[in-house]
């Protein structure tokens, strides 16, 4: 006794498998898929004793172990940068900026960086460090 496999009756039943495929790929993407962009190279922060938790604010510049330099997740030069930030602070005045150097980036160059961004207009400048475990 054989048994055909019973073929679809219109282009619907043909095409539904198809689109829970897709529905279910989506789903997972959604759900294994990366919340938060990356910073564009690996940063240490250094180690601080206070306990206050950094803010979500406008403005993040990093500082890489070889002197790199990112804004807000792109990599970019110096002159791009101050350029960029006193860009944006011409628009936003109260726009606040959080500095996260790598613990291995050298004091001078942080210093650097502090004011370069000084020079860019920034008021309101954040060290972010990561707080150290109680003893």
């Amino acid at each position: 006794m054989r048994f055909e496999s019973p073929r679809p009756r219109n282009d619907e039943e043909r095409i539904l498998p198809l689109i829970n495929v897709v529905f279910l790929l989506l789903i997972f993407f959604m759900v294994a898929g990366r919340l938060a962009a990356s910073d564009p190279f690996h940063i240490e922060p250094p180690r601080s004793a206070s306990g206050a938790a950094a803010e979500v604010r406008d403005m993040l510049v990093l500082v890489g172990a070889d002197g790199r330099l990112a804004l807000d997740g792109a990599v970019v030069d110096e002159a791009t940068l101050e350029g960029a930030v006193a860009e944006r602070l011409v628009h936003e005045t109260t726009a606040e900026v959080r500095l996260k150097a790598d613990g291995g980036a050298e004091a001078v160059r942080v210093v650097e960086v502090m004011e370069l961004l000084r020079e860019a207009g920034v008021e309101r400048l954040k060290l972010l460090t990561v707080p150290v475990k109680g003893p």
